[in-house]
């Protein structure tokens, strides 16, 4: 066994540790944030990790989701993702490789993006296009995606 127990804090304690800096830092949940902003950037210096394995950094991230489903994307180069909100809930996109332009600014590989729920955005992918990992509070599936799967899927569900 190490040194490093990941077990220290509960759930909870991180989360108010979050809040505590949202407030500190006046951080807008209701608008995106992206790891460029320097707002953000500042707030991620009061939320370093020391416990970690030798060789390791880490940092906590600005928001907390009270659950969220998973998924990974890839993207062609150079395409457009037009104008659209989640309204199931907040997302975070992480960048894995490539890149995506959100309201004029590069987001490459290691960065993410928190897009709150029902704000509207629109995203450009890079000349390499991008490899995406998305964590949402909402499902972000479609009808025939999920229509195999529901016991009782009712009316909206059945006819796609």
């Amino acid at each position: 066994m190490t040194d490093f127990d990941p077990n220290q804090v509960s759930f909870a304690q991180g989360a108010v540790r979050i809040e505590g800096v949202i407030r500190k830092h006046k951080l807008d949940l209701n608008k995106i944030m992206t790891s460029r902003d320097q707002h953000v950037r500042a707030a991620l210096k009061d939320l370093g990790v020391s416990n970690v394995p030798k060789g390791f950094g880490k940092v906590q991230l600005p928001f907390v989701f009270p659950q969220s489903q998973f998924f990974i994307s890839h993207a062609e180069a150079n395409g457009k993702v037009g104008e659209h909100a989640h309204h199931g809930g907040d997302a975070l996109r992480f960048i894995a490789a490539g890149s995506v332009t959100y309201n004029g600014v590069e987001l490459t590989e290691g960065d993410w993006m928190y897009v709150p729920k029902g704000v509207s955005y629109s995203l450009g992918i890079g000349a390499r296009g991008a490899t995406m990992c998305y964590c949402y509070c909402c499902c972000c599936a479609g009808f025939a995606d999920v229509r195999d799967w529901i016991v009782d899927p009712g009316p909206e569900i059945a006819r796609h």
